[in-house]
């Protein structure tokens, strides 16, 4: 039910101010005549809602399979949506299901209310629900629009679970080479004045004084270049640029492919699972791909789909696509069994990616330990010799 604000003058003539819930202004200035308060203004007012708690797929995931619930118990689309509602666990996401069914109301569809909050249902789960009420199995298209999402919310987990580790590894030995050259290392350049240094510790004392008397200028270039990635991810060539670099790194190149792969073919999977046509589905899938190369090749594909050609040829040669992966698509067109092929391929490629992280952590690991180990062994060396040295002069 929405706020109103409203401004009005008792018997006495004294101005008084509020908010009162109530279905329409109607409603707002009859309860005012019977409090023997004249309204003088009445408005909608804004909402407070506590804007801690962004609105994440897994917040999505749980509103869609409880709606599911509901409607499957009986309970009607707009009691379904009210009750959620007035949810407290996401007052954001619960504002804006308020808000729907405020629209379904006055006799809004849900798919086009949800449609008005782009930023909170992207295109294909909306298709997906506007699939769901034409055909009648809205409760199915919602569970199942819960569990996708929860298939993408354990991949980006896993994926972020994966590389926590190995970051934070590389922050702290990061930073514990930056301390020993800042505060550790010009301690010892007194004691080697008077002897001829070798190459190592002239580098490393070189590298001290610069961090040491250029910091504000270095401080001042990595704020540039941070400025220089935000500005170049807003630039469509760009940001394309920097996609087809980052794909040519040997294993993270292939991760991306896999992980991009997968969005898509579960994406368009599921879409074709809710009898949403194959071109549309398709153009839907493409906001899936996360990466400009598979966009480019999905809107191949739809070009030859439309010519009545097969969808997995120019999905193969975008290279994003293992071989297997293409033949498995190739059966499902011909077999009729597209939507649980594709299904299916999303679990395998999921299932790739998880082999190739834990191949990847197992790597790093010790590459990090060793790499960190080099450089501490070089400090070491590099302070020692001369001070062998020294006391060889002595």
């Amino acid at each position: 039910m929405p706020s109103f604000s409203y401004v009005a003058r008792d018997a006495a003539g004294n101005r008084v101010k509020g908010t009162i819930d109530a279905s329409n202004e109607n409603a707002v200035v009859a309860d005012l005549s019977s409090r023997g308060l004249a309204p003088v203004k009445v408005d909608v007012a804004a909402r407070r809602v506590k804007r801690s708690k962004r609105i994440t797929v897994r917040h999505l995931s749980r509103a869609y399979q409880q709606l599911s619930d509901l409607l499957r118990a009986g309970v009607p689309l707009l009691k379904a949506l009210q009750l959620l509602g007035r949810s407290k666990s996401n007052p954001r996401l619960a504002e804006v299901l308020a808000g729907i069914a405020e629209e379904i109301a006055h006799g809004e569809r849900l798919a086009d209310a949800m449609a008005r909050h782009p930023k909170v249902f992207p295109p294909v789960q909306v298709a997906m629900v506007r699939a769901g009420e034409r055909g009648g199995f809205l409760d199915e298209v919602l569970g199942r629009l819960a569990t996708m999402l929860v298939h993408q919310a354990d991949l980006r987990a896993r994926i972020s679970g994966n590389l926590v580790y190995p970051i934070v590894l590389l922050t702290l030995a990061g930073g514990i080479v930056l301390a020993a050259l800042v505060f550790f290392v010009p301690r010892f350049k007194e004691f080697f004045k008077k002897i001829e240094l070798p190459l190592a510790t002239k580098i490393l004392f070189g590298t001290s004084d610069i961090l040491i008397a250029w910091w504000p200028a270095l401080l001042l270039l990595v704020v540039a270049a941070v400025g220089v990635i935000l500005w170049g991810r807003r630039d469509e060539r760009v940001r394309r640029k920097i996609a087809d670099t980052v794909i040519r790194i040997p294993v993270v190149g292939a991760l991306i492919r896999t992980a991009a792969a997968a969005r898509v073919t579960r994406t368009l999977g599921t879409l074709l699972e809710n009898g949403i046509p194959m071109l549309g589905a398709m153009q839907i899938s493409r906001d899936a791909a996360g990466h400009p190369a598979l966009a480019d090749a999905i809107d191949h594909s739809v070009d030859a789909v439309r010519a009545g050609e097969s969808l997995a040829r120019p999905l193969g040669a975008s290279g994003f696509l293992d071989e297997d992966i293409v033949e498995m698509i190739s059966v499902g067109e011909s077999a009729n069994n597209l939507p649980q092929v594709l299904l299916s391929a999303a679990d395998s490629l999921e299932k790739r990616i998880d082999q190739t992280l834990a191949m990847l952590l197992r790597l790093m690991e010790p590459a990090m330990l060793l790499i960190l180990g080099c450089i501490v062994f070089f400090i070491f060396l590099a302070l020692i010799v001369p001070m062998m040295r020294l006391s060889s002069a002595l």
